[in-house]
C-alpha cells in the first residue's frame, strides 16, 4: 500500500523524523495558522501522526509513508493507536462538541425528526440562506462530524433530508 503525501508533509514528517525522534515541532515558514491545523488533521486522520495530548508524534505508518524505519521512542500507552502487523490505525478521531443551543444543534435535531427537514424550514429556523444549510450540512454535518445525512424528493414536493 502506497501512501501518497504532500511535499509539505513530507518536509514536516522528514524534519520530526530527523530531529526530534519524530516528534513535530517545525513547520515551513508557508504553513501558518489555519494552513497548518488543515495539515496536522490530514496527517492525523491518515493515521500518519498521533498525540499524546501534548504533542504531536510521527505513527509507524508515518515512518512507512516516508519509507524510513521506525526509530522514536514512542509511548504506546498514551497514543489513540493499535497496531496489527506493524501497521497502525486510528482507533477514534477526537470528538468534536457542539453547543446544544447552538445553530447546528437545531439542525440537527430538525434532520432527526422522523419527518426531517426540508432547506427551506432548516433556513427559518436558523435565519440561514439556503446555500448556508447547504454547505453545512456538506461540511460540518457529513465532512467535520460524520453524520450520514440522506435526503429524499416525493414527486411533486420539496426535496426533505434526514440523518440516517
Amino acid at each position: 500500500m502506497t501512501i501518497k503525501i504532500s511535499p509539505a508533509q513530507q518536509q514536516i514528517l522528514s524534519h520530526a523524523a530527523k530531529h526530534t525522534d519524530g516528534k513535530l515541532t517545525w513547520f515551513p515558514d508557508t504553513i501558518k495558522g489555519g494552513a497548518k491545523k488543515k495539515v496536522i488533521d490530514s496527517l492525523f486522520s491518515r493515521g500518519l501522526i498521533t498525540t499524546d495530548k501534548t504533542d504531536w508524534f510521527i505513527t509507524t505508518l508515518g515512518y512507512e509513508a516516508m519509507g524510513l524505519p521506525h526509530r522514536g521512542l514512542i509511548n504506546p500507552a498514551v497514543l489513540d493507536v493499535v497496531t496489527d502487523s506493524a501497521k497502525v490505525e486510528l482507533v477514534s478521531k477526537p470528538k468534536i462538541r457542539s453547543r446544544e443551543n447552538s445553530k447546528q444543534a437545531q439542525v440537527i435535531a430538525m434532520l432527526k425528526r422522523p419527518e426531517g427537514a426540508t432547506i427551506q424550514q432548516i433556513c427559518q429556523a436558523t435565519q440561514w440562506q439556503s446555500h448556508t444549510v447547504r454547505g453545512s450540512m456538506a461540511g460540518a454535518l457529513k465532512k467535520k462530524l460524520g453524520l450520514a445525512i440522506t435526503s429524499e424528493k416525493p414527486e411533486g414536493g420539496e426535496r426533505v433530508y434526514h440523518i440516517g
